[in-house]
């Protein structure tokens, strides 16, 4: 097929497929549904909102809780992965906002619940955080298994933890309904598509930054603020050494940028066909920009913090710097408690951390959905179908992540989080996609595409690292990956056990096996000598002809016997074995 034919399609196929439409679903006319006609695809109502979406997507609790923990530890069947992967993201990710939301709740109250021993909660070996200076009082107690009020409250009256994976112990209600309230938040944020998606972010994507803002302005003038800042920031040439480290920052960036999730993917399918995002410096470079600034920034606004805790403890910064979910919610709790107001200061940050959660999470979702729905638009995109179907996973993941707020509810998260959407499931996955885009479909065939959207071809920069700069670093980073395994365990002591490990690479290579087994359906599903079969299967083709077949439309040889010219597609546009 020609260039011109091929790129005649493709805007044939975004100016009617795809173009924008009033209705009562987002994608649905009723004439369309009158007259029999394919349902169509809404579109952002502006600029800004995109922007904000795809900011909001990726700026997100990783920026806060794991890049400055980083900094200081070192001084086809691709799509139906990336699937895979963002619905077991939505089903645990969600689990810390559940956890924000109960403890913004508990904030407001005269005396933080976590700032005393005197609770039912507490063990006798509890001992305020302001008292560990007196090392006189440590030598009358004579013992060594002193532990904070505000680990406590965490493991034992939050988490209520039980002794392992196998003792998922009963339900914890009150996490249950707080995890309730922010599914439904998420599901009233996304259900009406990008026109409610676009309006919401207006404030979940940029209210977080005015927070922050102010810790990190209160942090710097807290007593001590300057020694974590420069534990912060002081380098350790020896580590770039360390391949660990170069692991650590990729996965980062995976993370942060949500890479093979296919939510940004979903977010763009949303824009004008024409849309010129290489060129709009505020679109790429400035994003990029702001969320490794903001990774940056949210540092100095945390390494302060810990260096004002390290010195009204009395210990060393590296003893009270935390990752994950024990920076959100111990050692940011207990550093409030130490601060005048500290109730102000805690509604605040678990706001600013609800929020930086909050719109990752349903832009999330948004991906998810709209990938499922682009699957059967004739079906999904009719009436109230939409909004019910979203309903539906909304409640599916919400009856999963139960599982996460029982009393062994930690070990179902953590299990989750080290292997569902793992770094190693993320670079299976952008291995896949830069070598289809590059050596299957063929990186000309894709700028082609590229140019006739913007105008012009971009510098063959990106062409490389498709070809070869990005599969050689996925390749080398997953087989280090798999050689530096190590079995999960929870706090450095608990020991998983091998069923549980099990269960986890299942969950792993759930996504995983998504790659190598359709491309095993689709050559039974295709007739003649396995090579012939092979070769057909590796060449691209307009459009997807089992969505075509699926969705009830006449199969594209087909209509190119009736009348012998080219159809323009009416479902996905290129679709290889992959």
């Amino acid at each position: 097929m020609a260039t011109k034919e091929k790129l005649q399609c493709l805007k044939d196929f975004h100016k009617d497929i795809l173009k924008p439409s009033p209705g009562k679903s987002p994608g649905t006319r009723p004439e369309d549904e009158a007259e029999g006609k394919p349902p169509q695809r809404e579109k952002w109502s502006s600029k800004i909102d995109f922007v904000l979406s795809v900011a909001g997507g990726f700026v997100g609790l990783g920026n806060v809780w794991r890049f400055p923990y980083l900094c200081y530890k070192n001084g086809g069947g691709i799509g139906y992965a990336s699937i895979v992967i963002v619905s077991l993201l939505n089903v645990y990710y969600i689990i810390i906002l559940a956890w924000a939301t109960y403890y913004l709740f508990q904030s407001f109250q005269s005396e933080l619940p976590w700032a005393h021993c005197n609770h039912t909660w507490n063990t006798p070996y509890c001992m305020e955080d302001t008292m560990r200076k007196n090392k006189s009082l440590w030598i009358t107690l004579n013992t060594s298994n002193f532990t904070s009020p505000v680990t406590e409250f965490w493991e034992r009256n939050v988490l209520s933890l039980s002794s392992g994976i196998d003792n998922p112990g009963s339900l914890k209600w009150d996490l249950a309904l707080c995890l309730l309230f922010v599914w439904l938040v998420c599901f009233f944020c996304i259900w009406k598509g990008v026109k409610s998606t676009g309006k919401v972010v207006y404030f979940t994507a940029t209210f977080p930054f005015a927070m922050l803002l102010v810790l990190l302005v209160r942090g710097l003038t807290l007593p001590g603020a300057g020694a974590g800042i420069k534990f912060y920031l002081y380098p350790d040439i020896s580590r770039l050494e360390d391949p660990q480290v170069w692991i650590d920052a990729g996965t980062q960036i995976f993370f942060s940028y949500a890479i093979c999730l296919g939510a940004m993917t979903s977010l763009g399918s949303y824009n004008k066909y024409k849309y010129n995002s290489y060129r709009q410096v505020l679109d790429c470079m400035l994003l990029g920009c702001l969320n490794s600034g903001t990774s940056f920034v949210s540092g100095f606004a945390i390494f302060s913090i810990l260096g004002f805790m390290a010195q009204e403890q009395g210990v060393d910064i590296a003893d009270v710097a935390e990752s994950g979910p024990g920076l959100a919610f111990i050692a940011y709790p207990k550093a409030v408690t130490m601060m005048p107001l500290p109730t102000f200061w805690s509604i605040l940050f678990f706001i600013m951390l609800l929020l930086l959660g909050l719109d990752s999470q349903f832009v999330e979702v948004e991906g998810q959905i709209t990938s499922l729905v682009d699957l059967y638009p004739s079906f999904l995109r009719k009436g109230f179908r939409r909004e019910i179907f979203i309903a539906l996973m909304c409640s599916i993941s919400y009856l999963l992540g139960l599982t996460m707020v029982t009393e062994g509810g930690m070990y179902v998260f953590q299990l989750f989080d080290y292997y569902a959407a793992s770094g190693v499931c993320l670079l299976w996955v952008a291995f896949f996609e830069c070598f289809v885009i590059a050596w299957i479909y063929g990186d000309d065939n894709f700028y082609d595409g590229i140019e006739d959207m913007i105008g012009y071809r971009p510098g063959p920069w990106m062409k490389y690292s498709w070809a070869v700069v990005t599969p050689v670093l996925c390749v080398g980073c997953f087989i280090f990956s798999l050689v530096k395994y190590v079995p999960l365990t929870y706090n450095k002591v608990y020991v998983y056990p091998t069923w549980a490990i099990g269960l986890g690479w299942s969950l792993a290579l759930s996504s995983m096996v998504c790659v190598p087994l359709v491309m095993v359906i689709r050559l039974c599903q295709t007739e003649g000598p396995f090579l012939v079969r092979l070769k057909y299967l590796l060449t691209p083709r307009e459009p997807n002809r089992w969505a075509v077949e699926r969705e009830g439309a006449t199969p594209y040889s087909s209509r190119l016997a009736m009348n012998g010219a080219l159809m323009k597609p009416t479902h996905i546009i290129v679709e290889t074995m992959m």
